[in-house]
Formats: structure tokens, C-alpha cells, sequence
């Protein structure tokens, strides 16, 4: 029998021939990172290094930077211990940016390589032929011992077809499937995305497709690799990898069939990322602030897509309008391009790279009956700030336009179609 892409890396990483479905292995991976109170607990624990200092990560993209005391009292720990164990790899704000952007751009992310990191998106990594996942009990243990015990999941299958349409982007396709199979579509299984549509879609829409595959309930999300993504890997790593395919009698657990033809651009409505509609169905909602950002929606493709509706047009007077680079390299890479200068003439704020109100721990924190339409990966009650708040989710394209109008919006209102 043959095997899927994630039951391939799990069997090469545990030096099995195969593996199947339900087994539990013991995998060797291949990076990880760290917090404060993991380094808290091997301390405890008298372990004095980590398993390989080169292969763990260190990050303060939930707090960059701190807004209070308590936080930057973490964050100073958490320097301190990446002082202690010689970690090779700290994203100080303002340098770096957030870990499932920072990841792929220093080379940290390849082909066929297994990720277990201490964040629930960290199945991000597919989008690089990767088999990642969250990990949480277990970190101390893998920041030891550099392995980890795996039970093998299934596979489902996504399997997207038909013609994208014009302004529909890689969140609009995630946030169908969210809103058509629910939240538990992949629970605990693998999440293949496949078909041309994938293959045709860009990195950037690929990397956000399984960045809130999570919201499926996968445990990893994975896609094959391609001329894109070894373009993007060029001159980041010079590190051998092994890309992984499914073999043609690959069994899986469930095969979905996604025609994208004539879809409608996706709003997920509070407060559950599977509670999407058709804009359609959304136009016309008013709200406060909007959000175009985070590791989810906080690349150059997405600013340049926001700007084509935003160029020329000023946000609503009622609408404030927060755009977060994901990193520095993308926020260089989009003031070199002039999407700031469009940003800011139309009204909007831009941030250093931060998750920010995504993790609504500070800047952009909603108030009590407030509501914000957002690219983040998230809409669960009180997520953004006050739990009498609320957060619609849709793509960079949709959100520019509902800035604009004041309220939701369809971007093929703006925009030639």
C-alpha cells in the first residue's frame, strides 16, 4: 500500500521503511522553538543545552513590543534564556517579524522536513512540503531530546478544481472549506490540499491555505512542492532537502471535491471560522475597524492587492483601518513598492510586524460592542479583545473594500472583474 506526503516524512524521520494510519513512532525533528516557560521547566529539570541550539527558535511576536510590564518582564526571561543556551536563532522585534514568516524567509523551512513548534498555526509550514504541527505538553521534552512520539493520522484529501475567480485569493478558498466541512473536516488528520487550482495559486495563497488549515482541526496541513517554492528557497538555504509526493494508491480517509468556479468572495461571521457566507450575504454589515495582516494575511501580495481597491480612495471616516506587515523583509519589500504611500493616503495605520490584535494582547484591541473585519486566522468570542466584541474574517481584498464602504463589502464593486 502505498503512502500519503505526511505518512512518508513521519516513516523517513523515524527511520521506518513505511508507517500506517493509527501507528505511534518515535520521529527525529527537525526544528522547533521555544518560550520562556519551556525554558523554565528544562531548567528545573537541571538540563543544561538543548538538543541542537541550531535547530530551535526563538520569538516575541505575540508581545512586540511589550505593552506592559508583565510582558516585557517575559520577554526580558525569555532573552535571558536564549543568552543561557546558545540559541542560534532569536527574532528580536523590529529585525525580524512573525515566526510562520520569519521561518520560511531564513531557510529554516524545507521540503520533506518535520516541524513541531508551541503555536496552533504552526501547520503553516505545508505550504513548503513540510509536515509541521503544535505541539504544547510536549515541548520540554522534544527541546531535550530532539524527538518526539507521533500517533500516525490519516489523510483527507482536498482536492480544488474549476477556475479561481478574479480578487478570490488563497483565503477565500480555506474559509469555503472551513465554512462547507466545518471544523473538524481534519481533525487530528492530515489536510492535503491538491488539484490546479492549488498548483496554479501563488506561494503567498498557498501559505495562507495552510496556515488556517488549523481552523479544520488538522494536525498537519500539507502540498506538494514546486518551481515556487524552490524559487523562494533560493539563496535562503543552502541545506540539502528531500520533497515528498503521495504515491498513486495513497489511501485516505476522506476525499473532498472543491470546484471553486463562480465562488463569491468568503466571510466568515462570528464567532467560529466556520460560520462563513457569501459576501453577499454579509453586505452591508457596519463596523470599526479593519485589519490587514498577521502570519495569515501579511504578505506583499496581500498589500498589493489592498492597495488596488485603496489607490485613489480614502477609508471611511467611521473605519480605522490597522495594516501589519508580517515581517521586515515584507515591510522593506512593500515600502520599496510604494504600497505605504497608498496605505497612508488612503487613512490607514502601519504597524511594525507584530501579530497585534490577532492575539489581542495589545495594539488594536477591540472595545465593548465593537466590530472588526480582519485577515486574521480567527474569530473566536473576545479573541480580538473585549468578549462583547466581534470579528468577521475575509480576504486582504474584501477587507480594503469594506474600509472604503464602512461596512462589508464586495471587492468586485471596486475592482474590474
Amino acid at each position: 500500500m502505498g503512502m500519503t506526503m505526511v505518512e512518508k516524512i513521519l516513516a523517513r524521520h523515524a527511520g521506518l521503511e513505511s508507517v500506517v494510519p493509527g501507528q505511534y513512532v518515535w520521529a527525529k525533528v527537525d526544528e522547533t522553538n521555544a518560550m520562556f516557560d519551556t525554558f523554565e521547566d528544562i531548567e528545573k529539570l537541571g538540563v543544561k543545552e538543548v538538543f541542537d541550539r541550531r535547530k530551535v527558535y526563538c520569538v516575541s511576536d505575540h508581545s512586540a513590543p511589550p505593552a506592559n510590564i508583565s510582558t516585557a518582564e517575559t520577554v526580558k526571561e525569555l532573552r535571558e534564556y536564549v543568552k543561557k543556551y546558545h540559541i542560534a536563532n532569536w527574532y528580536e522585534y523590529g529585525r525580524h517579524g512573525i515566526v510562520h514568516q520569519v521561518n520560511p524567509e531564513k531557510g529554516f523551512v524545507r521540503p520533506g522536513e518535520l516541524i513541531a513548534m508551541i503555536d496552533s498555526h504552526s501547520t503553516t509550514y505545508g505550504a513548503f512540503n513540510a509536515a509541521s504541527c503544535a505541539i504544547y505538553m510536549d515541548a520540554v521534552y522534544l527541546l531535550i531530546n530532539g524527538e518526539l512520539w507521533f500517533k500516525v493520522p490519516e489523510t483527507v484529501q482536498f482536492n480544488v478544481t474549476g477556475r479561481l475567480p478574479a480578487w478570490c485569493m488563497g483565503k477565500d478558498i480555506i474559509l469555503r472549506i472551513a465554512g462547507d466541512y466545518g471544523t473538524e473536516a481534519a481533525l487530528y488528520k492530515a489536510a492535503e490540499f491538491t488539484g490546479p487550482v492549488i498548483r496554479n495559486l501563488s506561494l503567498a495563497g498557498r501559505w495562507t491555505i495552510c496556515n488556517m488549515a488549523a481552523e479544520i482541526g488538522c494536525k498537519f496541513a500539507i502540498m506538494e512542492a514546486d518551481e515556487k517554492v524552490y524559487d523562494f528557497l533560493k539563496g535562503r538555504t543552502d541545506l540539502p532537502f528531500t520533497p515528498v509526493s503521495p504515491d498513486p494508491d495513497a489511501r485516505y480517509a476522506q476525499i473532498y471535491q472543491v470546484d471553486v468556479t463562480n465562488m463569491s468572495p468568503q466571510v466568515a461571521c462570528p464567532h467560529d471560522p466556520s460560520n462563513v457566507k457569501p459576501v453577499e450575504e454579509c453586505r452591508g454589515i457596519p463596523f470599526h475597524q479593519a485589519v490587514i495582516g498577521s502570519c495569515t494575511n501579511g504578505r506583499v501580495e496581500d498589500f498589493e492587492m489592498a492597495c488596488r481597491i485603496l489607490r485613489g480612495r480614502t477609508v471611511h471616516p467611521d473605519v480605522r483601518l490597522l495594516a501589519i506587515p508580517a515581517s521586515m523583509e515584507v515591510w522593506r519589500d512593500c515600502m520599496r513598492a510604494g504600497y505605504f504611500d497608498i496605505l497612508t493616503e488612503a487613512g490607514a495605520l502601519v504597524c511594525h510586524p507584530t501579530c497585534g490584535p490577532c492575539a489581542g494582547q495589545h495594539l488594536g484591541v477591540l472595545a465593548s460592542g465593537e466590530r472588526c473585519v480582519s485577515t486574521t486566522n480567527r474569530n473566536f468570542q473576545g479573541r480580538m479583545g473585549s468578549p462583547h466584541s466581534e470579528v468577521y474574517l475575509a480576504s486582504p481584498a474584501t477587507v480594503a473594500a469594506s474600509a472604503v464602504a464602512g461596512m462589508i463589502a464586495d471587492p468586485r464593486d471596486f475592482l474590474e472583474v
